[in-house]
């Protein structure tokens, strides 16, 4: 192999633990659920690496070193041999465990530069896809943790509705509306006694379904009456954290 002097670095910060995120690079069928249909990672040193596009451009490759959960360093080269042969550059993935999920640093090494700089944006695009899978495997139960929110708001027992809340969102949970700045589990279990103390009878539930993309999920919302009747609705915009836990909510009132 010539001397790979000519790197492409690229970081970027994945709400999700390491482990999950290693799965993808010993699980073939995460692996292919990354690249394409027919992509295969045999995760031992001097097993192979097979990536198939969708468009057809095959990838060979050989695993090189692997240690579970920090990093994995593969060959990477065209089936074609253009631009580059099979085995003729090198990826180094490295996984640094964060409060907030995982910093995921890419070093991509080529022996000449103008090949290097044709992959930029292919790693931009690659490492975005690769982010949003692990946001919808972490956050795969999000549509339960929405409804099990707007549930909580016609709990009338405090114990019940913080065991309820506890169970969906972060102990530092934020709530913002044009009615409200809450900051903590317990302000907002007090601040929904109050709603219920001030607007009896009313229960309020998702409208539609709700619309996930990296850990940010849209879900409307109506308030109904004791008689069922629309009373007024809006929409929230839920953050969720490495943990899958609601971190933020921001509710907007149609007019």
């Amino acid at each position: 192999m010539p001397e790979l002097t000519h790197l492409l670095e690229r970081s970027l910060l994945i709400e999700a633990d390491r482990a999950t995120i290693f799965r993808y690079f010993t699980d073939s069928n995460r692996w292919a659920a990354w690249w394409g249909a027919g992509s295969s990672i045999d995760a031992r040193p001097g097993g192979s690496v097979l990536i198939r596009y969708p468009n057809g451009i095959q990838v060979m490759g050989e695993v090189l070193e692997i240690v579970e959960p920090e990093r994995i360093v593969f060959t990477y080269g065209y089936e074609s041999g253009k631009p580059i042969p099979a085995g003729a550059s090198r990826v180094t993935i490295l996984l640094e465990a964060l409060k907030a999920g995982t910093r995921l640093h890419l070093s991509h090494a080529f022996a000449e530069a103008g090949v290097r700089d044709q992959h930029v944006q292919g790693w931009r695009f690659q490492l975005s896809l690769f982010a949003n899978l692990l946001a919808d495997e972490v956050n795969s139960g999000a549509q339960g943790k929405i409804d099990a929110w707007y549930a909580a708001w016609s709990m009338q027992d405090a114990t019940e509705r913080m065991r309820s809340l506890a169970a969906i969102a972060s102990p530092e949970v934020r709530f913002r509306d044009r009615y409200a700045r809450i900051d903590g589990m317990d302000e907002l279990n007090d601040h929904i006694a109050a709603t219920l103390r001030f607007m009896p009878g009313l229960t309020m539930e998702r409208k539609g379904t709700a619309r996930h993309c990296q850990h940010t999920v849209l879900a409307d919302w109506v308030v109904r009456g004791a008689d069922g009747a629309e009373r007024m609705s809006g929409v929230n915009v839920f953050s969720l954290d490495s943990a899958g836990l609601i971190h933020s909510v921001t509710g907007f009132w149609n007019q």
